[in-house]
Order: C-alpha cells, then structure tokens, then sequence
C-alpha cells in the first residue's frame, strides 16, 4: 500500500514539471532539455567553461619547492635574488601555481654553502638555485647522482667553470644564466676618456673564478697597446682596501676590476680612496658604480634574475630539460656612470658620455647609495 502511494507521489510530480516546461517556466530540467540551436550553443559554452574552470583548478593545486643560495650580500647579486623572487610571484599569480622559495646566504664560507646545500637535498627541493660561480659548482657537485636539476645565475664563464658543455647544450641537470663581461670593451671605455693612459692597476681576487678570464683578457688588451699594468689582488676586505693604497702608490691612470664579487663587497670602503686619488675605478657591473665606482659596465642584474625565473619555471611546469635549455646570455653595452664621482674626480658627465658613445649601446647615470633600493626610496 505505501509503495503505491509513493509511486502515485513520484508520478504526480513528474506531471507537474512536465506542464511547467511546456508552459515556458524556467526550470532545470527544461533548459537541459530544449531543443533550439541557441540553447544548445549555451550548453556548449558552459560545458567548456565548466572544463577551464576544472583545468583551473587542476593548475592552482601544483605546488613546487625551490631552494636558493646566494653567494655573499653584495648589492649584484641580492638584485639578482629580489627579482628571481618578485618574477617568480608574477609566475605564480599567472599559472595558479605554488612556487614555496627556501633562501640562504653563506657569505662565502665554503662550509656554511655545503651544508645550506645539504640542508636542500634533505628537503627534497625540486630544483636548486645557485647565486655565483662557487655556489653553481657546489650545487653540481652535490646533485651529481641524484641529477636534480640546478639553476645557476650570475657565472660568467660557464663553460670553463666546467658547469656546462656549451652555452647552446648544456649537457647534464645544470643550466642558468651568464653575466660574461666583455673585458675589450671596458679597456675601450678606459682609453676613450683618457687616451694617454700610461699605466693600469688589475684589482681581483685571483681565487674568483669569476676574474679569472676577465683579467687574463685585459692583460692580452694591455699587452697589444703596449701599456703597462700592475696586479694587486685580495682576498680579504682588509687586503682589498690595503691593495687599493697600494696602487694609488704605484701611480695608475685608471683600476679596472670584472665582476669580482670580493672587490664588489669592499666597494663602498675603498671608492674614496680612488677618487680622492683622481683614479677612476672601471668595473664589471653596475653595482660597483652605485657603491661608488667611477663606471660599471655589464648586464642587467636586474633583467637577469627575471631572465633566470622563467628559466626556472620552464624547468618546474614545463618539464624542460637543463641539458638541452641554453644557458641565457646578454648584450653587455651598458656603461653606468656614478655621476658624483665623476664630478669629484673632474669629468664633465656630458663630455664623457659623448666619448663613451661609440663603445656602447647606452651610457646611464647612478649616484652612491648601498643598495639600489635606496635610490628608489
């Protein structure tokens, strides 16, 4: 008897929505159900939308864990590092993905890199980053067998670090990018403001790999001129600042420095004693000139740490491969100019920029500061 009676219930009801849809009541079952073209087209519409809206969901629920080690906190690289992590958060909000960043500095201290590097490995990271040269090469040799893939930025000699095979096929798990200094074109710069250049001071750190070609290339450029130099090196902030007396001592017309991440830490101790001295500083970064430096020539840091995130995000979601991603390369043609040294050391901004011109793709200005977020506050 019940069972009846929910039948005649169920009956009734289906009755019901059958006259509300013939009398043009808007209802779930009759839109599902109707039969002109534009309804069917709606239908289409939704269901695609429905799939993006899945596949939304689906890309938003990636999440991936990156492990970063900088070098030593120079002003270069800590743009590097602040615009791989500003580029990064854009990548994050575009695709709906999860990009978790585990950062350290181990100020160049080999043992404190190895462990932070350890400390990544224990962690499971899914790719690592390395922030110079020495921190690159610690990160391959710790992911040598387990080929977790490496990101470098900032080596500007890759190929003769041994990260790589070559810039175009990298060959195993690592990749990045390069800040390789074009070293002619600094001397160019040197000798377009004073022709009559007689001697040139080389400041470096002679365990930098990153010197190491960069002075080697200015010795070759010096030698066919027939112009003299002389080498102080250092390794140490105090020995860079005793270096840089000494060669005000030895009477240069001009110090060049590449990128060099020991002399770049000193920077702001040492650019007075240049300029004091009338010696202007030529270096291989724009840093150096917002610490003080007479003139960086070199890469965009900034554009290589957005450069190196999207390389990083090729990796992760795009599933590239770092043996056959090229390592990424720029146009070295901006000569910075800090604008207050140059007036110290009695250069007319203008005057130089004309002479400069011919040497590179732009001549900027820049004033001391520490970081180039100073300049911007």
């Amino acid at each position: 008897m019940k069972l009846r009676n929910v039948f005649a219930m169920i009956t009734a009801a289906a009755m019901t929505l059958s006259l509300a849809a013939c009398s043009g009541q808007s209802t779930a079952s009759s839109t599902s159900s109707a039969s002109s073209d534009s309804s069917s087209s709606a239908a289409s519409e939704s269901s695609v939308s429905s799939e993006k809206s899945t596949a939304s969901e689906e890309s938003s629920g990636a999440s991936y864990t990156i492990g970063i080690c900088n070098y030593v906190d120079d002003a270069s690289l800590n743009q590097i590092v602040e615009n791989i992590n500003a580029r990064l958060a854009e990548i994050e909000s575009e695709q709906g993905i999860t990009i978790n960043v585990k950062y350290d500095n181990c100020n160049a201290d080999a043992n404190v890199m190895n462990q932070i590097i350890a400390n990544f490995a224990a962690d499971n990271v899914d790719l690592m980053v390395g922030v110079a040269t020495p921190v690159a090469m610690a990160m391959q040799s710790a992911t040598e067998d387990s080929k977790k893939p490496v990101v470098f930025a900032a080596v500007s000699d890759p190929v003769g670090a041994g990260l790589v095979a070559s810039l175009e096929e990298p060959g195993s798990n690592v990749t990045g990018s390069s800040d390789n200094l074009d070293t002619n074109s600094v001397m160019n710069l040197i000798f377009a403001q004073n022709p009559d250049a007689k001697k040139i001071g080389l400041l470096y750190d002679v365990g930098q790999d990153s010197s190491t070609a960069a002075i080697e290339h200015a010795k070759a450029y010096l030698d066919d001129k027939g112009v003299e130099y002389v080498e102080r090196t250092a390794t140490t902030a105090e020995e860079v600042a005793l270096a840089a007396q000494a060669l005000v001592s030895d009477g240069v017309d001009a110090v060049f420095t590449p990128t060099d991440n020991t002399i770049m830490k000193a920077e702001l101790a040492i650019y007075e004693t240049f300029a004091d001295a009338g010696i202007p500083h030529y270096t291989g970064a724009d840093s150096f000139a917002l610490n003080g430096a007479f003139l960086g020539y070199g890469v965009d840091y900034a554009n290589l740490g957005r450069e190196t995130a999207d390389m990083i995000a090729s990796i992760l979601t795009e599933g590239k491969d770092p043996a056959t991603t090229p390592v990424i390369t720029f146009d070295n043609g901006t000569a910075t100019v800090n604008t207050e040294i140059c007036e110290k050391l009695g250069f007319d901004f203008d005057t130089v920029s004309e002479a400069f011109a011919p040497y590179c793709t732009r001549v900027e200005e820049i004033t001391t500061a520490e970081s180039f977020s100073d300049l911007e506050s």
